[in-house]
């Protein structure tokens, strides 16, 4: 029997970025990762964070209560179908490097690292105008320092700029206006938090945040990587996936297993 893995992209990015995890979890794992709306060949679609749940959820209803994995903007995705939707149609889920809101308040300085409310807020007025400056910092800011990834920096800076930044703008509004940190306490399906020990755009202390709300979750933290475990260290990504499913029973989804 294959288990079934439903992969959400992050902003700006494509399904291909899990093609190499796919080939290396192999014929067990029954992988799928479409283009989110607004990106890669879902471009015409409206781009919003909700359309990203949207089709997060027709591809679950289609499958065998998959394992939903969302990077970044698709681990925000995620949560949005869960918060509309619960998570009775997962048999576990896992989210890479992502904080559930990213402006930091008062009380919360787990959003992205080292910035002000008012510094990720004058971005959006940038995308479109600095669009290829914008580029080669996503592309050094997706990796740790000492990493030499697959995707190479260069490669994901041609990618970026084949996008249409007009229609990631409002993505990244929704991003910027999401707030899904009552969410993480609703879930009780199986959960692998994974976390960049590198990562220059979220701490560590924020995948424990998560880990300590949600009922079933527990942090896989790769030592080497930054914002990208999948990329920088693709063959220990797939074996914290194998031990999350080996410990979590999940090859044999349990039908009773049930979120509010």
């Amino acid at each position: 029997m294959t288990i079934p893995v439903l992969f959400l992209h992050g902003w700006a990015m494509n399904g291909a970025m899990f093609n190499d995890t796919a080939e290396r979890l192999g014929a067990e794992y029954d992988c799928y990762a479409p283009d989110l709306p607004g990106h890669g060949g879902r471009l015409a679609d409206e781009a919003s964070l909700d359309a990203c749940a949207a089709l997060a959820k027709r591809w679950i209803d289609s499958l065998d209560r998959p394992i939903l994995a969302g990077w970044s903007m698709g681990a925000g995705a995620a949560w949005r179908y869960v918060a509309r939707h619960g998570a009775a149609g997962l048999r576990g889920l896992i989210t890479i490097d992502m904080s559930p809101r990213m402006l930091p308040e008062e009380d919360w300085d787990l959003g992205l690292i080292g910035q002000s409310a008012e510094a990720i807020l004058a971005t959006s007025c940038k995308i479109v105008p600095q669009w290829p400056r914008m580029a080669s910092s996503i592309a050094r800011n997706m990796y740790a320092l000492s990493s030499d990834p697959v995707p190479s920096r260069e490669d994901i800076v041609d990618l970026l700029l084949a996008q249409d930044p007009a229609r990631l703008r409002p993505l990244w509004d929704d991003l910027v206006a999401m707030d899904e940190r009552e969410t993480i306490a609703k879930i009780a399906v199986p959960y692998l938090v994974c976390s960049g020990a590198r990562s220059r755009l979220y701490s560590q202390d924020a995948a424990h945040w998560i880990a300590s709300q949600a009922k079933r979750a527990r942090v896989e933290n790769f030592a080497f990587s930054g914002h990208s475990p999948h990329l920088e260290e693709p063959e220990a990504f797939c074996d914290a996936i194998r031990r999350f499913v080996a410990a979590e029973g999940l090859s044999t989804p349990n039908q009773d297993q049930e979120v509010t």
